[in-house]
């Protein structure tokens, strides 16, 4: 049974935006070789940190709404543990209230 997620990462910020984008795009195809459907993304860009993480205080934040069995999400999960460009990231299963609130945000638009 699909279920929808959301995943939250912070990337490194001594990348380049090259690097930034290439990074961003091997999470979203080892979500897509896993049978994922991403329905939304968003950069939210470079960000002052609430407190730092491996000595860094800034980090590249970016967002992913997909799809995809649980099954799935372990293996994306440690996948995300095993890329050092990763600092942090969090992933929640989205329930039918955080999905209404998603699909109503103004600047929501699907990008596969």
């Amino acid at each position: 049974m699909t279920k929808r997620y959301e995943t939250v990462f912070i990337l490194t910020p001594v990348l380049s935006a090259d690097q930034v984008k290439e990074a961003v795009g091997n999470i979203k195809q080892r979500l897509k070789d896993g049978g994922a459907k991403v329905l939304h993304e968003e950069d939210w860009g470079l960000r002052k940190l609430a407190y730092p993480i491996q000595k860094k205080t800034t980090g590249f934040y970016h967002l992913f709404e997909f799809e995809a069995d649980g099954s799935l999400v372990g293996d994306y999960e440690l996948g995300m543990k095993r890329d050092e460009k990763v600092m942090r990231f969090l992933t929640v299963a989205m329930d039918k209230h955080a999905i209404a609130f998603a699909e109503s945000r103004p600047n929501r638009k699907a990008k596969n």
